[in-house]
Order: C-alpha cells, then structure tokens, then sequence
C-alpha cells in the first residue's frame, strides 16, 4: 500500500507531466490522484463496493454516455491519459518519422519490456511485445518443433484463432490433436485437471490451456494441470488473453512455459498491442514466427522482427501500466468481480434466467453469460441494444449459448441497474 502511494506521489509530482499527459492536470484528473492516495490503506474489499471511489476511475476515461458498453471482453477503452500518450507519440513520430520512430522511440521498447515484467513477475528477457493475443500465441504454436504423430492436447471451448491455427499445423505437419470437450460451468478443479491429465499419453508433447474461456468466464485452474503436464515432459502453452491485468496473479504462479495476452484488453492499452512471454530456456528451440537473422538465438528480441510499426502505441502501453498500477492490481479484481456478482445476483431474480458462469471466486472474475430461456443468444442481444441501447455480444459456440456481459473498472453500478432493468422487461415479454 506504501509503495502506491509513493507511486502516485511521484506521478503526481513528476516534471512535466501536465505537458506529457494533460488529464492529470484537469480537475478530474488532480481528483483522482487525490483520492487514490487517501485511499491507498484501503482494503481491496473494502473499496470494491465504493461507488464514490470507482467514480473518480470513471472519469478517467471517455466513454460514450450515450451508451452502455458492456463488451468490454472484446476490447476495452483506455483511459485518457493512454490516448493523450497515443495522440502525442504519434504527432512526434509525424515530425521526421525515420528519425523519431528509430532513434528516439523505438529507444523506449527495453524500459518498456522492464515495466511489462514488473506486473507480469517474470524476466523482461523472458517477454517480447506485440500485438495481441493471437499473434503471440499463433508465433508459439507454428513456432514449437513438432513433427507427425505428436499430440496436442486443446479444448473445443478454446479461441477460434487457436484452434484454427492447430488444425493448420495438423492439415500440414501430421501433428495429432487430441480434443477434449467440457460443459460449463464447472465447479470443480480436480474434475478439470483429471480430464487434461487423463488425456495425457506418452505422444502428448504440448497442452494448450486458456486460462478463462472468453466465452462465459470460466476460470481453469492451469496452475495444476500445468505442474501435471510438466511432470510429464509436455509443454504448456497458456492464452492468457482475459485474465492479464484482470485477475492478480504472476505468470510465474501458473508454471507455464509460452504465454501470450492481449493488452489491449484488461490493461486497457492501445489497441493492437499484446505480450509473448517464453520461459528463458525455452527460447532458442521456438521458431520466430517473422524470420530472425538466427531463429535459433536465445535472445527474446528475436520475436520482435516486426519491421515497421505503430510506435505510438507501442510506447503508450506505458501508460496503461501506470494507470494499472495507481488503482492496483488486487482492487481491480476485486471491483470486476464485485460488478459482475452484483447485477447476476438481482438478474436470477427474474424467471426463466439462468448465468451460465460460476459465482465462486476461483472460477469466475468480471464475465458472465446471461442465458433467457425461450430467447437465442442474437434475440436477447439486439433487445438490450435497440431497447435500452446496452451493448454485449451474443454467444453460440461448442456447449456454450448465451449473451456474454463484460463490465470494466468504469462501468458504474447506475449502468448496471439499467442492465437488470432491460432483463426484466425482456422475460415479461
């Protein structure tokens, strides 16, 4: 708690950090710092349900107040002072691109790569910046040294991406992929682990696990069926798109070995920004995905041969860390889980209502998925939107039918009360 609040002191106290990021020096922005160092001693629990506390977060950002965003698993805004960072590298990067991008700029990835390992709690040698998810888990999986008879061990419940970038590799290479097929939501880990473990076979090489299934939220618990894996010699790839700077953890507390996340998303960065992280001693036998001068180097940067890119957005991923870091990564979850436990708990009110995630802790965090009997996925969606102008998104995928409701950290419980209000018009009907 300390040590935020020396954070937010030397933020606040920096030079020239009107100039840098212009929010902090609006009465909304001087507010917030305020109130995120009086409030540093405070529990995470305690200020989870804080409405007064989480509206100086809100203003924070520039969301629509015409509309009710609650997609936020898709992609989420970033806060003013992420944009302001964007607007100010980019105008830079304009004034002599090949000097500015390359010299000055481009400069900035390794105290990047150093903050990125800070909240991750892993090597900065151990992570390479990208652009989402997809790519730093599609340059694992065509990247792993797999060859035909090899076995995969992935869900039908995975990412479309991921799994279509298997299927390629098995299309080309003969590789085997050993599906497995679960009913959400469950409530019990050792389930979970024993349906991986007993799909594990001498030929298994990799599992692909994704840490929360973005369709309705479920938590898996990687962490032991990952130490299951490795004590068998199989590798284990995590897609950890909905759970970095959502859930508090270290990448080192799920005893993975190739992870990738979009930051875009809960570290409300610029968009199509992402991070790659590969155990130290598993780099020199990962294949870049974007030929390096030696693909068999044990240097992480070799992941980074992107060639031209948006600066701007790289180096405003900066931002989104400060930003993560002044609210805290334990009060964040706190208040994601708080949100969705609120408008779920007074929803099941109604009938013919059913929430196809788990309430627990461990299984769940911000992402429900509102199921209507009688009603399709597209139905309850196009309602909440042309009704009451509330955006979700409509789910139908391997077992699992719903509207998925993603709130954020600026999401405010008035916009919630609108959400159970649309569900109880919409079951009378």
């Amino acid at each position: 708690m300390q040590d935020r609040r020396n954070f937010i002191r030397r933020l606040a106290g920096a030079a020239g950090l009107a100039a840098f990021t212009p929010f902090f020096s609006t009465v909304q922005g001087r507010s917030l710092l305020d109130v995120l160092e009086k409030n540093a001693n405070r529990s995470a629990t305690d200020c989870a349900s804080d409405e007064d506390f989480w509206y100086y977060i809100q203003q924070a950002y520039t969301v629509s107040a015409n509309m009710v965003n609650l997609n936020n698993g898709g992609v989420s805004p970033q806060p003013r002072v992420v944009q302001e960072a964007v607007e100010r590298y980019n105008r830079l990067s304009n004034e002599a691109p090949s000097f500015y991008m390359w010299r000055t700029l481009d400069q900035g990835r390794e105290p990047l790569r150093m903050k990125l390992a800070e909240i991750a709690g892993c090597s900065h040698d151990e992570l390479a910046i990208n652009r989402n998810s997809s790519e730093a888990l599609e340059t694992i999986i065509f990247g792993l040294r797999l060859k035909a008879g090899d076995e995969v061990v992935l869900t039908k419940q995975d990412y479309p991406n991921m799994i279509n970038a298997w299927k390629q590799r098995a299309h080309r290479e003969g590789i085997v992929l050993k599906w497995l097929n679960f009913d959400f939501p469950i409530e019990d880990k050792q389930l979970i682990t024993n349906t991986f473990v007993n799909a594990f076979t001498p030929a298994t090489k990799v599992v692909h696990l994704t840490h929360m299934i973005n369709w309705n939220g479920q938590i898996l618990p990687v962490q032991e069926i990952a130490t299951a894996a490795r004590q068998r010699g199989i590798e284990v790839l995590v897609d950890a798109a909905h759970t970095f700077a959502h859930l508090d953890y270290k990448i080192s507390d799920l005893q993975c070995d190739y992870f990738g996340t979009s930051l875009h998303k809960w570290l409300c960065a610029p968009f199509g920004s992402g991070l790659l992280y590969v155990r130290k001693e598993k780099i020199k036998n990962l294949y870049p995905l974007l030929a390096a001068g030696d693909p068999e180097s044990e240097d992480i940067r070799k992941f980074e041969n992107l060639g031209t890119r948006s600066f701007a957005i790289e180096q405003a991923i900066g931002q989104a860390v400060n930003f993560h870091q002044m609210i805290g990564a334990e009060r964040k979850q706190e208040r994601l889980r708080f949100l969705k436990n609120y408008w779920t708990e007074k929803a099941l009110r109604f009938p013919r209502v059913r929430i196809g995630t788990s309430p627990k802790p461990e299984f769940s965090c911000a992402i429900a998925l509102l199921q209507v009997e009688g009603k399709t996925p597209a139905e309850v969606s196009e309602f909440l939107f042309n009704q009451y102008k509330i955006h979700t998104v409509g789910i139908d995928w391997e077992n699992i039918h719903g509207v998925r409701i993603t709130p954020n950290v600026y999401t405010s419980l008035s916009d919630l009360d609108r959400l159970v209000k649309a569900i109880g018009e919409l079951v009378k009907t």
